[in-house]
Formats: C-alpha cells, structure tokens, sequence
C-alpha cells in the first residue's frame, strides 16, 4: 500500500530502489512505507540507523528497508478490536 495515495500497488519484493507507486507516482522504496518507520524514534525509525534520512518520502539506500504491509496490518488490527469487544460482551453480556 502507498504511504501517500493509500492504494494497492503490484510488486515484487524485494523493493527496487526506484520502484514507483502505479497510482500517483510516489517513491516506494521509502522511509514512510518502510515497516519500521516510527516517528517519535531515534531518527524516526526502530532500527539502529547510523545516519539521519532527511526526506522521509524520497527514495533511499536504507539498508535496514522493509516494505510493510499497512492493509494487512490494518486488518489484523480490526480483528483484535474484534474479538476485544466480544470478550467484552461476553463478560458483561449484550
């Protein structure tokens, strides 16, 4: 999924450094789409990175890049909100 347009994109990992998102054009091979991407951390990425990556949506040589999967992700998120509320429900009844 595209960290700027949201959309699915086809492609095969591993990443090329200059693969593009079909939809509107954005770089892929990015800090925003990376998979440890944490604002906030040092360097606003949970690996250890020696340097700064200034521009977090431009292309990079990072060589800690992993593609997350933000869709799956999110489902996975869903569905332990899911079964939260049914063990709510089934506590307290409906």
């Amino acid at each position: 999924m595209c960290w700027k347009c949201g959309k699915e994109n086809k492609i095969s990992l591993p990443l090329s450094r200059s693969a593009e998102c079909e939809h509107c054009g954005a770089d892929l091979h990015s800090c925003k789409n990376c998979a440890f991407y944490s604002p906030g951390s040092h360097y606003d990425c949970h690996e250890t990175i020696d340097e700064l990556i200034a521009d977090k949506e431009r292309a990079n040589f990072c060589d800690y890049f992993k593609f997350a999967n933000k869709s799956s992700a999110k489902n996975n998120s869903d569905d332990a909100a899911a079964k939260a509320k049914k063990a709510f429900d089934s506590l307290f009844g409906d």
